[in-house]
């Protein structure tokens, strides 16, 4: 009898040990929930209050600054024209053109390259209004029209009977050359076109300098208010 009453007593000791440690769990875990629903708005609410206290700066960049930084690109070639003509150049070409004329075919191969000198834009040619840079970007202009002369050749030259030919008449064809291949690039619009790869160009890199909207006036900024 004795051992049966010992064992009753440990069993009942040992359900008192469980049922004391469920509770103990079952208070500290509604403690921990408890706790944890209170501090998450007191984070929150920190974090608000950081962010008030400490905003993320918005850095918006000094116009004048850049414009020495897009000058120190000076000429920026934005077309390349490669042009071919054939040029005729002829003297002494009268009656007596069988004994003393010249006459003279040449195909001249050139290239015309345009832009922006960029040395011409002016502080006051930006201007930041509302978010918004407004460019008056310079026109653009040809830095270049010339020959090649490796591919230009005389394709067919004639003299007269009792003549030479004209020493200069070749160099007169180069020169007349040279601008009727400017002349043809300028009717073919190369001027337009280089304005508009500037202004492509130059949305790009105004963008990548933190200014997100770019407009292209022709007047100074500063009329069109």
């Amino acid at each position: 009898m004795r051992n049966f009453g010992n064992k009753i007593v440990v069993i009942v000791s040992l359900l008192i040990l469980v049922i004391v440690g469920w509770g103990a769990y079952a208070i500290i875990r509604d403690i921990r929930k408890a706790t944890g629903d209170l501090v998450s708005p007191v984070n929150a609410l920190g974090t608000q209050s950081a962010e008030l206290l400490n905003p993320t700066p918005t850095i918006i960049p000094d116009p004048v600054t850049v414009i020495y930084d897009v000058r120190s690109l000076s000429r920026l070639e934005t077309i390349h024209y490669s042009l071919e003509k054939v040029i005729t150049a002829q003297s002494n070409q009268g009656d007596w053109a069988f004994l003393f004329g010249d006459k003279l075919l040449f195909v001249a191969h050139g290239e015309v390259i345009a832009g922006i000198d960029l040395e011409n834009l002016d502080p006051e040619d930006l201007e930041l209004r509302d978010g918004t840079l407004y460019v008056n970007m310079p026109d653009a202009e040809v830095f270049v029209a010339t020959l090649d002369n490796d591919k230009s050749y005389v394709y067919n030259r004639e003299t007269g009977l009792l003549t030479e030919g004209d020493v200069n008449l070749e160099t007169t064809a180069r020169q007349a050359a040279e601008d009727a291949i400017l002349e043809a690039a300028l009717e073919d619009g190369i001027l337009d076109q280089a304005e508009i790869n500037a202004e492509n160009y130059l949305v790009r890199l105004f963008r990548s300098l933190g200014y997100p909207e770019v407009i292209f006036v022709k007047d100074s900024p500063a009329v069109g208010e």
